[in-house]
């Protein structure tokens, strides 16, 4: 498959009252055609502001700073005048934001925000954009879809809002979907449905993903690949069964090891990460996570440590994991 997208040193630092805040700094990766892409990591990670930073879709003042390279299908999204950015956003990248609350207008029926998007981005016809959105809303589990078209966004729970969201962000067939924990409101069920949708989109090799998401399980299932953000940093990368048969960062030990599981005693079932994320005005030296990791060494606490390739596929940040391979 090709390459689709190549993020390469993308960097959002933000100016506060108390320093400049380094959200996201300088991480690069790449994505295939039809590939299903997974981030994870804790809040405040940078997860959701490097996606955010994608679309080009963060305030930025004078005194910030977003730079890097975002390269899709050939373009260099970060230097796109905005009128330009207008006509990728929705028709060739979508995004699923973490609030759908926020993300709909009020005044607009939902029938009316997705067709009005048909029309716009595919240049539909009413009585077509009208037919597709009751088709979309069927399709992401909205029950009697043709009849809640005229419904407005405070008449529909929380989890319906977002699968209106979903189906909004597949309307136009993008070639790439930024997915912000897109299944948290949903049950297990809506979940699946919502999920096998987009899967299903991915391996036709229409639709790539990226996939924001503090579910490993979902990672585990619907994932091809998986990137491990902490602090603004990627610290591993992998396939995503290397990824949680041989996990190689600390960090990513502990996460899969924070999620419970039915197999083992009562009393071991939950594995909390000791500490805290790190102040990411004044960050501590060298290895972010070293103050929180049970196996730092002296070097940890003064020298960065750089992605390296423990295998063909498999990329880790780590100065153990390093002197191990």
């Amino acid at each position: 498959m090709s390459v689709l997208l190549q993020v390469k040193g993308l960097t959002v630092h933000f100016h506060t009252k108390r320093g400049m805040v380094r959200a996201v700094d300088g991480i690069s990766y790449d994505l295939a055609e039809g590939e299903i892409l997974c981030m994870v990591g804790e809040s405040g990670s940078g997860k959701s502001t490097s996606i955010l930073s994608l679309m080009k879709l963060l305030s930025k003042s004078k005194h910030d700073i977003i730079d890097g390279e975002v390269v899709f299908e050939g373009r260099e999204l970060l230097r796109l005048s905005e009128s330009e950015m207008r006509h990728v956003r929705g028709s060739r990248i979508a995004m699923v934001f973490q609030e759908p609350n926020t993300s709909l207008n009020p005044m607009l029926s939902v029938g009316r925000q997705i067709s009005e998007t048909l029309q716009h981005n595919l240049g539909m016809d009413r009585k077509a954009a009208i037919h597709r959105s009751a088709e979309l809303l069927q399709m992401v589990g909205v029950a009697d879809a043709k009849k809640r078209l005229g419904d407005y966004p405070h008449q529909f729970s929380g989890g319906m809002l977002q699968r209106v969201m979903i189906a909004m962000a597949l309307s136009c067939g993008p070639r790439l979907l930024l997915a912000d924990e897109p299944t948290s409101a949903l049950d297990v069920t809506t979940q699946a449905q919502v999920l096998e949708t987009i899967k299903s989109s991915a391996d036709s090799g229409e639709m790539a993903v990226i996939l924001v998401t503090h579910n490993l399980g979902l990672a585990a299932q619907y994932c091809q690949r998986v990137i491990v953000m902490y602090a603004g940093h990627i610290v591993e990368e992998a396939p995503v069964l290397e990824f949680f048969n041989r996990p190689q960062h600390p960090y990513s030990q502990a996460l899969i090891r924070a999620v419970p599981r039915l197999d083992q005693p009562v009393e071991e079932r939950l594995c909390s990460i000791e500490g805290f994320p790190p102040n990411l005005v004044a960050p501590p030296g060298g290895c972010l996570f070293h103050p929180r990791c049970d196996y730092a060494i002296e070097v940890c606490s003064t020298v960065v440590p750089s992605l390296t390739y423990v295998s063909e596929s498999h990329r880790v940040a780590c100065w153990v994991c390093s002197k191990g391979s």
